[in-house]
């Protein structure tokens, strides 16, 4: 009997050990079978680019369930494979990232953001310059972004009042996430948006006001809340010629720029300890501002603070400034810091409607002419004649810092009612019209106001500087404006533009970096210093792709269109069309631009997330987990 049940027990357990191992040939069969013929999506025959700097190949690219599985030499079986994209000739690399946008508006109102999906950019940074929409109402939003951002007020208003449910910042990642994101998105928490609403806008931008002690608690509650759901830091701006729209407040500063040393500090305190990251603007008048926010960076007995600078810009007004800034940025690195300045690394040229651009506000007559709103208003400031003494002395000042170069001579007319201005300068027109070129501009736009459209541009003129800050380790690739100024700027394609710059001298046989290099700044570079799970193409990440044409990185990324914004009551946008350079462009493995067309996905469904800083996605699937476990 105690044999026999001993030989029944053997004979279970063989049995037992057979079924395991056939389950487990079955489910190894199976995931064979599974990894050769059921991908979503094959990248073939591709130039790869990893986003770490490491060296390219070309490549297959097996994608499933939204994540990277498979990067070979080797053909992949394309059996039961419902997309292939023939990639043969072509660059493939990781999305790229856009670390300085201004769409907390638009996001709400059109969250695919196709404008810079179609160029490759699958990962935005809201929040900048101090200014989100996390805690402001809709009216106060209004006026922050308005003026500042060219974001017309009353499409502000709507889009917050309408759209906003949310009271926190877990509730404002849920509401982002029940939309049609077309690119992922993260976040800064925005000083201007947490001071309006604790202290009320008005009180908040008034100079004798500070928080009281249950404010300056509120806003480090709501900072501590932002932190902790993965938003990758605050922004905060002391930069003076950003005013306000609006009736109550209407010319003044952003609020953050009423904040005091100890309310600054507290708040950076708790970005020290959390290892995040502060985005500020300095006041550029004033030399104490700038270097205390650069020195801020360094440690000193407390964490370091890592700082996000705007900016580096080889400014025309003033050609010796930017020589100062990148080896300011590596002393700080150096002695312990973790500093960046944030660089736009194409020309910033920039178009205006009449007087309506924000380099107007940097002087006291051209503030005193956007404060007024009523065009009959303002038009009757601009014929008197005390008041362009004052434009014309300030025009010519030599002193002080300033950012537009003030030369009316380096400003193009490019579109005017009366054509035959149009191709000149205004001060081309003043030595026709025998008047000074202040004075020139300012009949202009009496008679035409902003039917009168012209351009110039203020900053990165010169290639060879461009070349150097490229180069340089303390400057990001960023500063776009991505969903602002709408009028006056469109850089989505930057990330286009400094490929081709790279590409172009490398076939001159005069390279200035590797295109691995440039890669890597635009993508895992920027990913790893704001940890967010993003800019890389390796196994187990999420399929963020775009595949590029280097044989139109061409003269076509340099022109500008203009497309209607439908939910800006048809504002007519300034934009990037070069759909033959982008190939295809995928966001979590789903296609959502294919040769220069949006996909039926976009608006539709959402395929990008909201990035947590310092949160990593699972890089396997259920599935795999499952066999992983097996094995």
């Amino acid at each position: 009997m105690v044999g026999r049940r001993n030989n029944s027990r053997s004979a279970a357990k063989v049995d037992n050990i057979c079924d395991l191992f056939t389950n487990i040939v079955d489910t190894r069969g199976s995931a064979l079978f599974y990894d050769v013929v059921t991908y979503d999506t094959i990248i073939r025959n591709g130039r790869w680019f990893d986003g770490t700097g490491a060296p390219s190949a070309i490549r297959n690219i097996g994608i499933r369930d939204g994540h990277v599985v498979t990067i070979t030499p080797d053909d992949l079986d394309q059996t039961g494979c419902p997309r292939v994209i023939d990639a043969t000739g072509k660059w493939v690399l990781p999305g790229m990232l856009d670390i300085h946008t201004h769409y907390d508006v638009e996001v709400l109102v059109g969250p695919a953001l196709t404008e810079s999906l179609r160029h490759g950019v699958t990962t935005v940074m809201l929040g900048s310059c101090s200014l989100s929409t996390v805690h402001v109402d809709g009216v106060d939003a209004g006026d922050i972004f308005g003026r500042v951002e060219a974001i017309p007020r009353e499409h502000v208003i709507g889009a917050i009042d309408q759209h906003k449910t949310w009271t926190n910042c877990e509730e404002y990642i849920a509401a982002l996430e029940a939309r049609p994101l077309g690119p992922n998105v993260a976040a800064f928490i925005g000083h201007s948006d947490m001071r309006a609403a604790t202290m009320g806008l008005d009180r908040a931008t008034q100079k004798r006001q500070r928080p009281t002690r249950s404010e300056q608690a509120q806003m480090e509650k709501w900072l501590d809340e932002a932190l902790r759901a993965g938003f990758v830091g605050m922004s905060s701006q002391q930069l003076l010629f950003d005013k306000l729209d609006g009736e109550v407040c209407r010319s003044r500063t952003l609020p953050s720029t009423y904040a005091k040393p100890r309310e600054l500090r507290r708040l950076k305190s708790k970005l020290r300890r959390a290892g995040r990251v502060l985005q500020s603007g300095p006041d550029i008048q004033n030399p104490l501002n700038l270097g205390s926010q650069v020195f801020q960076s360094l440690g000193i007995f407390r964490n370091p603070l890592k700082t996000s600078l705007l900016s580096a810009a080889d400014v025309k007004s003033n050609p010796y400034a930017i020589k100062m800034l990148g080896p300011l940025a590596r002393l700080v690195n150096r002695l312990g810091g973790n500093f960046r300045w944030q660089h736009l690394p194409v020309p910033f040229e920039v178009y205006a409607d009449g007087i309506d651009l924000v380099v107007f506000e940097e002087f006291g007559a051209g503030a005193a002419a956007l404060h007024l709103r009523d065009e009959v208003e303002r038009n009757g400031l601009l014929r008197d004649e005390t008041y362009r003494r004052q434009f014309r002395k300030e025009y010519e000042s030599k002193f002080g810092v300033r950012v537009w170069q003030r030369d009316f001579f380096d400003a193009e007319i490019v579109g005017c009612p009366d054509e035959s201005v149009v191709g000149l300068s205004f001060g081309e027109v003043g030595l026709d019209r025998g008047v000074h070129p202040v004075d020139a501009f300012l009949d202009l736009v009496v008679e035409h106001g902003r039917a009168l459209r012209w351009r110039t541009t203020i900053s990165n003129h010169r290639p060879e500087v461009l070349k150097s800050l490229a180069r340089d380790p303390g400057i990001q690739m960023g500063f776009s404006d991505a969903g602002a100024h709408l009028r006056n700027m469109a850089f989505y394609n930057m990330g286009l533009r400094l490929l081709r710059h790279v590409y172009q001298s490398e076939l001159a046989g005069k390279p200035f970096m590797t295109v691995e290099q440039a890669v890597h700044r635009l993508t895992g570079e920027l990913a790893d210093w704001y940890r967010l799970d993003a800019g890389h193409l390796r196994i187990g990440d999420r399929a963020d792709i775009v595949v590029i044409d280097p044989e139109r990185l061409d003269g076509s990324l340099d022109e500008y269109a203009e497309a209607p914004v439908e939910q800006y009551g048809g504002l007519s946008r300034m934009v990037n069309r070069n759909d033959d350079t982008v190939r295809a462009v995928l966001v979590a493995g789903e296609p959502v631009f294919l040769d220069g067309e949006a996909t039926d996905a976009v608006g539709t469904r959402r395929t990008g997330r909201f990035l947590r800083a310092a949160h990593k996605a699972p890089a396997q699937t259920t599935r795999e987990s499952e066999l992983s476990s097996v094995s």
